[in-house]
Order: structure tokens, then sequence, then C-alpha cells
């Protein structure tokens, strides 16, 4: 990527980027390099009690990090010369998957200049060397001579000389002065919008001042500043959220990152909605990509019917003693559907120990998800749902983004569907008749429904689920199955009582809808987000 002034940035993270702090609402910088993103911008941050500070929040792929600028004085820096400047020095860089060569280059055959090393970044391939310098003019790169190429031809020699790069470079004193100027009026130009523009080719500036006075003029490049990492948030299995913890108030224009370490980025703000809501997609994306990357790592360790279809985080509600607002309690679950499970943890599970010890098991077949209507949300909470299941008390939970909810809706039902074909037939002690007669209600996917005599020992009836046209009951216990003969097309009512006959109506339905993503696959792909 050339910047301003011909200046090509080797990296993937600029440790000295300034950004005008005066105003919150900057425009989030980005990075590209290799397909690899890392944003970087301004915000706000407090800890919910505080006067919110100003930092500088750096977004990779991995890793979110607060940051604040500190002020460094230049004579404590003893790499900005080499010892002996006139001798010709090979250097070994090896390449960093991260931050490529970490250096920035100047000049090219068309501005007149050699190829002038203009930033060497800390902590970075090129500055752990400790034998690179600004103001080293790049000669050869893995022996190849560039002293005539052009700007972007040198840039693209560097970046394809491979992870280890013999660089050949001489250094020319007199630049560096100008170099580090150079940096300076950059970002100056950068923080108030006005300043000297930066000619390469005559090694000075447009406005008129005198080219030898910036070459050797060194005064205002005492000091020089980087930016410090103050908070660092793994992003693997992280959790990001816009409400107030434990509560339905959500923050205006803020927003929290808690990462699976226990570290938190604190309450971040942000006075522009767009570049909020920028920042939240940015950091959900990164999230929900490691995320999916870990499920697939999982899943190696796993047989193909014990998969896991989904998992992220959650809020439960958690009912209280006040009438007025049962749901101000919320507590974050890491929901995970694995298999024939859908299981709910209080932190993600680390290892094969973790899967086998949660607390919170129940069968996706025996279970309903029902996603909530805007107008039923019981407080401010949005994108909210239930869990239903067979014996147990419903589950109330909500998560972050209709997006979020979406993909938990869809992965469901695929979890459905893979459960019930594995699990094949599943029966139910019932009484038919008005006899009483103890018998079996048997869904099987492939028979369908079929009622077992088991003192005859033999099927009083049997149906496909297709013929099914309705069915009825009174919450307790009795249920009406209502079928369609094939051959008279007549409906032919079966009267059953069933002592959990939740289970069984939450089963049928699991059935169901596995029959219907088998006959048509884009009802399955119909759910997708």
């Amino acid at each position: 990527m050339t910047g301003r002034n011909g200046v090509t940035k080797l990296l993937l993270r600029d440790p000295d980027m300034r950004i005008n702090v005066r105003t919150m609402a900057t425009p989030i910088q980005e990075e590209v390099d290799n397909n690899l993103k890392v944003r970087t911008g301004m915000v706000k941050v407090s800890d919910g009690k505080t006067r919110p500070t100003p930092m500088r929040m750096h977004l990779s792929m991995e890793l979110l990090k607060l940051q604040k600028e500190e002020v460094m004085p230049n004579n404590h820096n003893h790499k900005h010369t080499p010892s002996d400047s006139k001798q010709v020095r090979i250097v070994s860089v090896t390449r960093q998957k991260i931050g490529g060569l970490g250096l920035s280059i100047k000049g090219g055959a068309e501005h007149k200049l050699p190829i002038l090393i203009s930033r060497i970044f800390k902590d970075q391939a090129a500055d752990q060397t400790g034998q690179l310098f600004v103001g080293d003019a790049i000669i050869k790169v893995n022996g190849e001579l560039i002293t005539n190429c052009q700007h972007d031809e040198a840039v693209n020699i560097l970046r394809n000389a491979g992870d280890m790069v013999m660089l050949t470079v001489k250094h020319y004193r007199a630049a560096t002065p100008f170099l580090q100027k150079s940096k300076k009026d950059e970002q100056q130009l950068d923080n108030d919008g006005a300043g000297s523009e930066i000619d390469d080719r005559s090694w000075g500036c447009r406005n008129g001042s005198n080219r030898t006075s910036t070459i050797i003029d060194d005064k205002e490049t005492s000091q020089q500043t980087r930016w410090i990492d103050i908070i660092t948030v793994p992003l693997m299995m992280a959790y990001v959220t816009r409400y107030i913890f434990g509560t339905d108030k959500l923050r205006p224009n803020a927003f929290e990152v808690r990462g699976l370490n226990g570290a938190s980025t604190g309450v971040v703000h942000c006075d522009d909605a767009a570049i909020l809501s920028q920042w939240l997609k940015f950091i959900s994306d990164n999230i929900l990509g490691l995320t999916h990357l870990q499920m697939k790592l999982y899943n190696r360790n796993f047989p193909a019917a014990e998969r896991i279809e989904y998992m992220g985080w959650v809020n439960e509600g958690i009912l209280n003693n006040n009438n007025n607002h049962p749901w101000q309690s919320y507590q974050p679950r890491f929901l995970t559907l694995k298999g024939t499970d859908v299981l709910l943890f209080d932190s993600p599970p680390l290892n094969i120990g973790d899967w086998l010890e949660c607390s919170v098991v129940f069968k996706v077949y025996q279970s309903m998800l029902r996603v909530i209507k805007d107008s039923e949300n019981v407080d401010e909470r949005q994108h909210c749902f239930l869990i239903q299941t067979s014996g147990q008390e419903s589950r109330y939970f909500s998560v972050e983004t209709r997006q979020e909810l979406l993909r938990i809706e869809s992965a469901w039902h695929c979890s459905v569907c893979a459960a019930v074909i594995k699990l094949g037939s599943k029966t139910f002690n019932v009484t038919a008749g008005g006899a009483g007669k103890t018998a079996g209600l048997t869904l099987d996917w492939n028979l369908g429904f079929a009622l077992y005599d088991t003192q005859a020992r033999t099927y009083s009836w049997q149906y496909k689920f297709s013929q099914l046209r309705g069915s009825s009951d009174d919450g307790k216990s009795r249920l009406k199955l209502h079928f369609q003969d094939s051959e008279t097309k007549a409906i032919e009512t079966k009267e059953l009582e069933c002592p959990s006959l939740q289970g069984l109506l939450f089963c049928m339905h699991a059935f169901l809808t596995a029959k219907v993503a088998s006959v048509d696959p884009a009802f399955l792909s119909s759910r997708t987000p």
C-alpha cells in the first residue's frame, strides 16, 4: 500500500499512526496485507464509573487492543545510526506472519532517489535485527540490484523476496533528518489537516522552505511517540455486548468486549453512531470467524453424529422475586448444539473433559426453540428466544443482533434433523381406546406413526408422516391425531393419552421438521442468515 510521498508500509500495522484525538468520531483506519486486516481508530474508554479517556483501538484478526500514546525522546534510542555508516552491510531479515518486514520505504528512480528506509517499526522484523536504520539505502534484495528501480518495482521485489530476505544496505546520514522530518510533517498533516507537503523528488518542501535546513535541522524531531498496549483482549470465543452487565439496559453509543481469559476492554464509547456500528460489526465478525475455526478443530475429535452445529454466547434471563420486572437479571451462557444435545456452559469448554462435565444438557429432539416477537419481549432486551424442554422450565434468552438470532435458529433446525436421523425411532408409552389399553406409540424415520398393542403384540395401526393432517391436545395428557386415509381420503382420528405429552409433542415436531427438510433441502437453506 503506497501512501503520501511514495511511502510504502511493508507491514500489517503501524504503531506510530496518528489520529486526531480532538474528534472522537474518527474514521476507522484499515491496513491490508495478504488478505488480513488491521483496523485502528480513536475511541473513549471508561470503567463505567469514571470519565472516559481517549485511547486508540487496534483490532487484528485475533486480538483487540486499547493503546495510549507515549512520548519517547530520540536520544534514548541507540539504533538511529549504525556505528560505521560508510560500510556496505548485508542484513538478514526474517519476515513475520503478522507485520511482514516491519519497515517503510521512500524514494525510487522516478524521484531520483535511492530506495531509503524511512521507518522501522518497534519489535517487528527489521527492528529485531538491530542492524537496520532509518536512512539506510537498500542496494540489493537477495543479491538483486535495485538502485535503478522505481518505487513500486522495489515494493514488489521486497514483498516477493520470500521469508528470509537478504538486504544489502548502505547508510546515508544526510537523509536521516529529512526522513524524520518527513515523518513528523506527515503526522502533522494527519492531525491538523494542513502543513508542508513533502516532495520526495526535491528532498524538501513545496512551500519554499530551505532544502538544506530541512535536511540538517533535527531540532523538531527530538521526540517521537509510540502506542503502548494498555489492555489486550483475545477474541477467540470472546463476548461483545452493548448492555450494562446483567441488565436489559442498552448503553448509548458504547459497548464492552470480554475475553475468555477474563480481560475486559471496559466501556468503549463512540460519539458517532455509524462508527459504533462499524466497530461492532468488525469485532463480531472476527469473533465469529475464530469461533467457526475453533468449531472445526473440535469437530475433528468428534464423530460425525456428535459434531458441533453451533456455539456462541447468549444471555439467559434469570427469574427474580420482583413480579413487575421478572427478567431484570441476565447471566451470560455459552450455548452449544452438539449432536443430539443442547448444552449450556458458564464458560466455554476448552477440552474434552469440559464437554463431559456440562451441568445443563437436554435433547434437541425433545425441545422446542421459539423466537420471541418484538411485541412479546418481557423487557428492553431485544432478539430474544425461548427454549422449551420436556419436564423442565422454559429458558428465556437474548442475543446481541438479529443476525445471531437467525444463525441460532438455522443451526437449531440443522441439529434437529441430524439428531432425528441418528435417533431413527422413538417410542412413548400411551393408552389407547376406551378401555385404556397399554400401548406404545412409535415415531419411526422410515415407517412414520405406528401404535403397537403390547398385549396382542401387534401393530394396531400405522400411518406415514405425510398422512398427518393435524393434532390437538388438552395440554395435560390427552392427544388427538388426525390422519388421512391414503385410499378413501377420509380423515381418521386416533385418541391417545400420554403421561409425557409435552415430550411426545416436541419429538413429533422434530420428526416432522426433519422429514420436511429431507424432502425439501431448501427448507434449511432458507433459514440461513
